[in-house]
């Protein structure tokens, strides 16, 4: 593929998405007077494109959503090199700096990935970094280039009570490793230290104080400075994505084989193993492109409440009908003999995804991959209010286009100028 064809492809994102419209009730009906008060960061890109992964994903850019409005593209310099893209991370608790990743390859490497069905990172033909987006000024500052351990830095999240540190994951060697640094990209820290196993998964208890993440999909705990390592012995070959309860007491992640693997919890010394739900089925992993992808999609896991009380997840549901199965919502309320409680009912084939409370407990925000208006289906995002299940719609794709991975802005403030200006289309 050409340049000018490259360039076109980083582009095209912008140049098919529909004009946003309105947020209104999923069942087409006038917007709800009390739509989520937050804003939404979240990724659109492509879904449909020929030439493979690669065509898609670097349509991405990182998109702010607030109540009622018209989506922004944040940081969206970032991504003007050809086959350059951006991803909506997280937030910071204050609301006011969004954690942006940056990605690009080359269309060499991605050829040879395509064929070869596997990735091959390299620093020639790879670079990941992780930028902080001040809202106030549209200013991103590329945190993991300072004091550079690695070409691919990802997972970026501020350190839990103190507000000077962060952790990420960074490649080195082909070996992915958990780091901290100083606030300003400075003194990393491999965490692991001589551990030679592959982690990923990375994250800090809420209190600060300890840090978990799996290595060779088993689940490790240590202190926050990387002390006393202990693994979390479940007897299963397959565990992941481990995260924190909110008072830093258990641990939710996935355990069992690859593709299939249910919720559990433990609590923090290790103990206390159980399974809470079962995902019937459901391999775990939602597909994010109406194209051969070689990599088989985005890990959809299962997350905490605000208040810890429960966890919600998505589970496969057999259409008794004849129909496609579906993947639904369902919370399970943490206690003895709990039984999961399904929160979704939809049509035949619809996929729900990337389940995530709002920070006041009252929404929950997710992906849906199902049938839109004028025919072809879309990945678009939805909001369900948890005491009534009022559904709300909050993107408005078509087909060839998704919206992945939404956070909930914690603190409600608004963008500067700089963002607001910014061009909704290339």
């Amino acid at each position: 593929m050409g340049r000018l064809a490259v360039i076109l492809r980083s582009c095209i994102l912008y140049a098919i998405v529909a004009p946003a419209l309105p947020v209104a009730a999923a069942d087409g009906g006038d917007p709800p007077a009390d739509l989520p008060v937050r804003a939404i960061g979240y990724t659109e890109h492509a879904t449909a494109l020929p030439g493979g992964r690669l065509a898609n994903v670097s349509t991405g850019r990182a998109m702010l959503l607030e109540p009622g409005g018209q989506p922004l593209p944040l940081a969206a310099d970032l991504a003007e090199e050809p086959g350059s893209w951006t991803q909506f991370v997280g937030w910071f608790p204050d609301g006011q700096t969004a954690i942006i990743g940056r990605g690009w390859e080359s269309e060499a490497n991605a050829r040879w990935e395509e064929e070869q069905r596997e990735f091959r990172f390299r620093a020639d033909d790879w670079r990941y970094d992780t930028h902080l987006l001040d809202l106030a000024t549209g200013r991103a500052e590329n945190v993991t280039a300072v004091e550079r351990v690695s070409f691919y830095n990802t997972s970026v999240f501020p350190w839990p009570g103190d507000p000077g540190r962060l952790g990420f994951t960074a490649l080195i060697d082909g070996i992915s490793k958990p780091f901290a640094m100083d606030r300003d990209g400075r003194n990393k820290t491999d965490l692991a230290r001589d551990s030679k196993g592959f982690s990923y998964g990375f994250s800090g208890s809420p209190d600060g104080k300890r840090i978990a993440y799996h290595e060779n999909y088993q689940v490790w705990l240590a202190d926050a400075d990387g002390c006393n390592r202990t693994k979390i012995d479940t007897g299963h070959r397959f565990n992941f994505a481990p995260a924190w309860s909110p008072d830093s007491q258990w641990l939710l992640f996935v355990s069992g084989e690859h593709y299939d693997c249910h919720p559990h919890v433990v609590r923090a010394d290790g103990t206390g193993l159980s399974k809470i739900g079962d995902r019937n089925g459901y391999r775990g992993v939602m597909e994010f492109l109406d194209v051969p992808d070689f990599h088989g999609g985005s890990s959809d896991v299962p997350v905490w409440s605000e208040d810890g009380r429960s966890v919600f997840f998505t589970a496969r549901v057999m259409n008794v009908d004849g129909g496609a199965d579906s993947v639904e919502l369902f919370r399970v309320v943490l206690g003895e003999g709990a039984a999961a409680e399904r929160l979704t009912t939809s049509s035949p084939g619809a996929l729900h995804y990337h389940p995530r409370p709002s920070p006041d407990g009252d929404w929950l925000l997710y992906g849906s991959h199902r049938d839109v208006a004028g025919g072809g289906r879309a990945r678009n995002l939805f909001a369900r209010r948890l005491a009534d299940g009022l559904e709300v719609q909050l993107t408005h794709l078509p087909p060839g286009q998704a919206a992945m991975h939404g956070h909930w802005q914690p603190v409600n403030v608004p963008p500067g100028p700089a963002i607001g200006a910014t061009p909704q289309r290339h």
